[in-house]
C-alpha cells in the first residue's frame, strides 16, 4: 500500500488537497491494516484520516528548500521510463 505514497514537496505545480489526501489515506490504511474500516472502526479511522491530512498538508507548505522545484510532466515519464526497464511495455 505504501507505495503508492509518492513524493508531494517541491513540484510545480504545488501538490493539491486531493494529492496530499490520498496520500495520507494510504498510510491511515497502511497503519490501521484496513482498505476499509468497519462500521465499528470508521469514526476513529476517518478522525485519523483528517488529522494525518492537515499534518501532511501542514508539513508540505512549511518546507524550505533552494532547489528548482521539480516538473510533474519530467518526473512522470522518467518513472514510465524506469518502470518499463524493470517491468517490460505493458
Amino acid at each position: 500500500m505504501c507505495r503508492n505514497i509518492k513524493t508531494l514537496f517541491n513540484f510545480d505545480p504545488p501538490a493539491t488537497d486531493e494529492e496530499i489526501r490520498a496520500a495520507s489515506l494510504q498510510f491511515v490504511r497502511k497503519l490501521s491494516g484496513f482498505n476499509a474500516p468497519s462500521r465499528i472502526n470508521e469514526a476513529a479511522f476517518n478522525q485519523a484520516l483528517d488529522q494525518v491530512t492537515d499534518a501532511a498538508a501542514l508539513l508540505i507548505r512549511s518546507l524550505v528548500t533552494l532547489a528548482p522545484p521539480k516538473d510533474r510532466a519530467v518526473e512522470r515519464a522518467r518513472m514510465m521510463a524506469l518502470s518499463e526497464k524493470r517491468f517490460g511495455k505493458a
